[in-house]
C-alpha cells in the first residue's frame, strides 16, 4: 500500500472515493465549483491511500483553522476530515496508516493540535483523540416561550453591574442568507475569537459557501441584531418547516445580552408551534430566562470537537490559565509510541511546561488530555471513569482547578 499527497488534479478521484467509503453520491456542484461540502477542500493537504495495483482506497484530508483556546489565545490546527476507507479494504490498516502519515505531517507544519468530528466515537480514540467541547439540541413549545423579567435589576429598573440579561439594546432585522454573507462572516469571526473551542471559518468557506447552513447556499432567513450604533454583533440563521417548526441553524452572538435579543425574536415568530436551537451551549443560561424553566426540553446532547496534542508542552503553553498551581502529568501516546512526564506551572495566566523525573499527580493518555485541554471535562471526571489516575489526594481537584476555562468551551463549526 503507497500513501501520496493530493493535488488539485486529484479532487474528482479523492471525492469519488470518499463517497464511495461512505455509500454515498456527490452532490453537482455549481458552475463556479462551489455550493456542496467538500468545495473547499485543500487538496495540497489531502492524502490518498492506493492498493498495490494503484487503485485508490481511503482517503484522509485537512483543513487550515485557527482554534480558539481559553484565554481568547489563537492558534493554527489542522481540521481532519474526508476520513474513509472502501468498504472493500476495511480492517486491513489502512485507517492506522492514514492516520499516522497525517499526524507526521501535521508536525511537520509545526501545528501542535489537531482537531476533527468523529463520525462514530469508537473510532478517533484508539489515534490520541478526545471529545472536548459538547453541543445540545433545545426544543420549545411556542406557547410555553415567555422570557421572565430579570431579577438583577437596580430600583431603578436599570441592571446592576455584572448582568448582561436585561441590558440589551439594539434592533432585529431579517434578511435572506444570500443578502447579507458579509455581515455573517464579520460577525462570525467577531464571535469566534472570544469564544473557547471555536474555529475560523476562512474567506475561502464563505466564498464557496461550503458546509452547511448558513454558509452552504440553503435558503435561510437570517435574523441581524445591531447594536445602539448599528453595528451588527449577532445573527441567527433559521427556517420554518413541517409541524409549523422554526428551526435555527446557530445562534451567534457577541455576548449573552444579544443571545436573548435574538432567541426572544426566534420565540416571538408568528404562525410557530415548536422553535428548535440545534446547537445549543450546554452551560448557556437562557433556559433560566424562560418564566417556565421546564419549558425548554435538551436532547441529542453529544460531542462536537474532538482534540489531539501533538506537542504536550506546546500546547500546555499556548493557553491561557485562571488559577495558579503545580502539576505533574505523566503522558502516554500509545499510537505514536511516545510518553513523556512534564512539569507545569502557572503563574499569573501563563504556563511553563518542562521535563520532569518528580512522581507525577497524574498519568493518563494524550487522549484524555485532549478532552480536558479546553476546560469543557473535568480531570475529575476521567479519574472516577477509571482512565486518568490520581496518585495523590487533591491532585484531581487540583487538576479541575487549573484545567476550567473562563467560560465553557463550544464548537459549531461543522467541517
Amino acid at each position: 500500500m503507497e500513501i501520496r499527497p493530493t493535488t488539485d488534479q486529484d479532487l474528482g478521484v479523492f471525492v469519488d472515493t470518499l463517497h464511495t467509503a461512505f455509500g454515498r453520491f456527490p452532490e453537482t456542484p455549481a458552475e463556479d465549483g462551489g455550493g456542496v461540502w467538500w468545495s473547499a477542500f485543500e487538496m495540497e493537504r489531502s492524502l490518498l491511500a492506493l492498493a498495490e495495483d494503484g487503485r485508490p482506497v481511503g482517503t484522509a484530508g485537512a483543513y487550515s483553522f485557527e482554534l480558539t483556546l481559553p484565554g481568547e489565545c489563537l492558534v493554527p490546527v489542522g481540521g481532519v476530515t474526508a476520513v474513509g476507507v472502501l468498504p472493500s479494504h476495511r480492517r486491513r490498516g489502512v485507517l492506522s496508516a492514514m492516520m499516522r502519515h497525517q499526524l507526521t505531517e501535521l508536525r511537520a507544519r509545526g501545528e501542535f493540535l489537531s482537531v476533527l468530528l468523529a463520525s462514530e466515537a469508537p473510532i478517533y480514540g484508539r489515534f490520541g483523540y478526545g471529545p472536548a467541547t459538547y453541543t445540545q439540541r433545545l426544543t420549545v413549545p411556542r406557547g410555553l416561550s415567555a422570557l421572565d423579567v430579570p431579577r438583577a435589576l437596580g430600583t431603578a429598573g436599570a441592571p446592576v453591574a455584572g448582568s448582561d440579561a436585561g441590558s440589551g439594546t439594539g434592533s432585529v432585522e431579517v434578511l435572506r442568507r444570500a443578502e447579507c454573507g458579509e455581515i455573517l462572516e464579520e460577525v462570525y469571526d467577531r464571535y469566534r475569537r472570544a469564544q473557547p473551542g471555536a474555529l475560523s471559518r476562512p474567506h475561502r468557506w464563505w466564498d464557496l459557501r461550503a458546509g452547511q447552513p448558513p454558509i452552504s447556499p440553503a435558503p435561510r432567513y437570517v435574523a441581524v441584531h445591531r447594536d445602539a450604533h448599528g453595528v451588527p454583533d449577532g445573527y441567527a440563521s433559521y427556517a420554518i418547516g413541517e409541524a409549523d417548526t422554526l428551526t435555527v441553524d446557530e445562534t451567534i452572538a457577541v455576548d449573552d445580552a444579544v443571545f436573548t435579543a435574538l432567541a426572544r425574536f426566534v420565540l416571538g415568530h408568528d404562525l410557530v408551534r415548536t422553535v428548535v436551537f440545534k446547537h445549543f451551549p450546554p452551560e448557556h443560561p437562557l433556559r433560566w430566562q424562560f418564566a417556565d424553566f421546564r419549558a425548554g426540553e435538551v436532547g441529542n446532547h453529544t460531542d462536537w470537537l474532538w482534540v489531539r496534542l501533538l506537542d504536550v508542552p506546546g500546547a500546555l503553553t499556548a493557553r491561557g490559565w485562571f488559577t495558579d498551581g503545580e502539576l505533574v502529568l505523566d503522558v502516554e501516546d500509545p499510537f505514536l509510541g511516545e510518553h513523556g512526564r512534564h512539569l507545569l506551572t502557572v503563574r499569573d495566566g501563563k504556563a511553563e511546561c518542562v521535563p520532569t523525573d518528580r512522581g507525577p499527580d497524574l498519568s493518563l493518555d494524550v487522549r484524555d488530555l485532549g478532552a480536558v485541554y479546553l476546560g469543557g471535562t473535568a480531570p475529575s471526571t476521567l479519574v472516577r471513569a477509571g482512565h486518568v489516575r490520581a496518585h495523590r489526594p487533591g491532585a484531581a481537584a487540583r487538576a479541575d482547578a487549573l484545567f476550567r476555562g473562563e467560560r465553557s468551551p463550544h464548537c459549531l463549526h461543522w467541517f
